[in-house]
């Protein structure tokens, strides 16, 4: 059993990852999910605005792990089924350490990385979150999520996955660290620098 989570600010390539694990049939919980579906409860539109008052008003009330809190059960059922489990978009250090104590040895957490600019401008193109279009709300949503503790948890990751060459690329690292593990992604790293 394995719960790898990714962490990452926006843009960087959680959903990429996430789209890897389902073509490897290893389910995704995506803690966005979460914070929909409170959205859904309170009647509110799924908005970018309208789930970062969500996610601060979840963790105003329940403190900075309660997002992670409400995926436990749900990573707990996905594990029924399935070895591994990818867990997309960890915010914070609470977080980490919530799934830390509930699965201990068995949790891994890989930070993505990528530079302000690129980021931007693969937000742009993928012209999914229009308010993401300028410089100004894409440092918003990035100060709303270092608010949250991200840049800790980035710190605390047992591996970073630097996502700045090809979607090929990537999508071979993450393949590597979910069917694999982290060893066999350390030495596929090293190797592709040897030959750099």
């Amino acid at each position: 059993m394995r719960v790898i989570g990714i962490v990452g600010l926006p843009g960087s390539g959680k959903s990429e990852a996430a789209t890897v694990a389902k073509e490897l049939d290893i389910p995704v919980l995506t803690m966005g999910d979460v914070i929909r579906a409170e959205c859904r409860d309170r009647g509110l539109d799924i908005t970018e605005d309208n789930m970062g008052i969500v996610a601060t008003d979840l963790r105003e009330q329940g403190g900075l792990a309660a997002v992670a809190n409400r995926s436990l059960p749900l990573i707990e059922a996905h594990l029924e089924d399935s070895d591994v489990v990818l867990v997309d978009g960890i915010r914070g250090a609470a977080e980490v350490e919530c799934f830390e104590a509930a699965f201990g040895d068995q949790f891994v957490l890989a930070s993505i990385e990528v530079p302000f600019e690129t980021r931007l401008e693969r937000i742009r193109d993928r012209g999914r979150d229009p308010t993401a279009e300028a410089k100004a709300d894409l440092r918003e949503r990035d100060e709303r999520e270092l608010g949250y503790g991200m840049g800790e948890a980035m710190e605390r990751a047992d591996v970073v996955i630097e996502n700045t060459t090809s979607l090929a690329a990537f999508h071979e690292s993450i393949r590597t660290l979910l069917e694999d593990g982290i060893d066999a992604l350390e030495t596929a790293a090293k190797e592709s620098e040897a030959t750099e």
